[in-house]
């Protein structure tokens, strides 16, 4: 018998697919934690400018965070009544804060300069060409 033979007869057949797919999230997180470990903090966060520096270290405290929320859940502890949620609502908040902030950068900006030259430069203003030029007779009108 190989060793899925062993393994299936201790859940059920049912939550085959659930296992199975949980084993390969935890695989790719696994490996997304290999990646981040191989630098040094210290050598990413050089590379980093202040606000992904923050995004850096919401996504890393909020993962920590979920992992122990699923701890929790095998353990039969209640997560929701855990002081575990309030920490990652904060943590949430926070990290709407840095999306705003990155919405306001991403943002077109109005040069005002640029905006007045348009608008004055649109706008019609006599001169003394245009008031000494013949006036064109009103339509219907003959002249004399």
């Amino acid at each position: 018998m190989s060793e899925d033979d062993n393994n299936s007869d201790e859940y059920p057949t049912e939550i085959h697919d659930y296992l199975s797919a949980f084993e390969k999230s935890l695989c790719s997180v696994d490996e997304m934690l290999k990646t981040m470990m191989s630098v040094s903090r210290s050598e990413l966060l050089q590379k980093l400018d202040p606000l992904e520096q923050a995004k850096l270290d919401l996504v890393s405290v909020y993962t920590l965070n979920s992992m122990f929320w699923v701890y929790l859940a095998t353990q039969g502890i209640n997560p929701k009544e855990h002081p575990v949620k309030q920490e990652l609502e904060r943590i949430r908040t926070y990290m709407n804060k840095v999306k705003e902030i990155t919405d306001k950068k991403k943002a077109s900006r109005l040069d005002k300069g640029a905006a007045s030259r348009f608008v004055k430069n649109a706008l019609w203003e006599p001169n003394a060409e245009n008031e000494q030029s013949p006036k064109i007779p009103a339509k219907g009108k003959k002249r004399q």
